[in-house]
């Protein structure tokens, strides 16, 4: 795993390092929620990554332990991306920015799962411990929530 040394120690400056970029939490959003886990299925999300961004994307996410790449054993000639500690790691992150997202956004998708945005707001801390181990066994997050 090759990582570049980081230009500072800044806590955010390492945060935007390794997910600074507009596509890097849309892929980690579509593994968790959208249970996407190939490049041709990231390269068909909505926002339209081109194919060199996503690759490069892709390439960097693996070599900073966030994505683990495996081979598809389905299909030997394709590899399918796993969130690796690291990326699993992001769940209370994310759940933040979906909050945020609630109350800023009058259009928010999160507004269809208030179940799972309810569990969010009253205990993240809780609610992300349990999304955690569901990744870790490979299990989908919450599909009862999530509707």
């Amino acid at each position: 795993m090759k990582s570049k040394k980081p230009r500072s120690h800044c806590p955010i400056n390492f945060f935007l390092e390794a997910f600074g970029d507009k596509w890097t939490l849309l892929i980690i959003r579509d593994i968790i929620f959208r249970g996407k886990s190939t490049y041709g299925e990231f390269l068909k999300s909505e926002e339209g990554v081109a194919t060199n961004i996503l690759a490069a994307r892709l390439e960097h996410l693996e070599n900073e332990g966030i994505l683990k790449k495996i081979v598809d054993p389905e299909d030997a000639r394709r590899n399918k991306f796993q969130l690796g500690e690291k990326g699993i790691e992001t769940v209370p992150v994310l759940f933040e920015i979906m909050a945020w997202s609630e109350k800023y956004d009058a259009k928010s998708e999160v507004r269809k799962i208030p179940r799972l945005m309810g569990l969010i707001k009253d205990d993240n801390h809780k609610i992300s411990q349990k999304a955690k181990e569901r990744l870790r066994k490979g299990l989908p997050l919450f599909p009862e929530y999530l509707g």
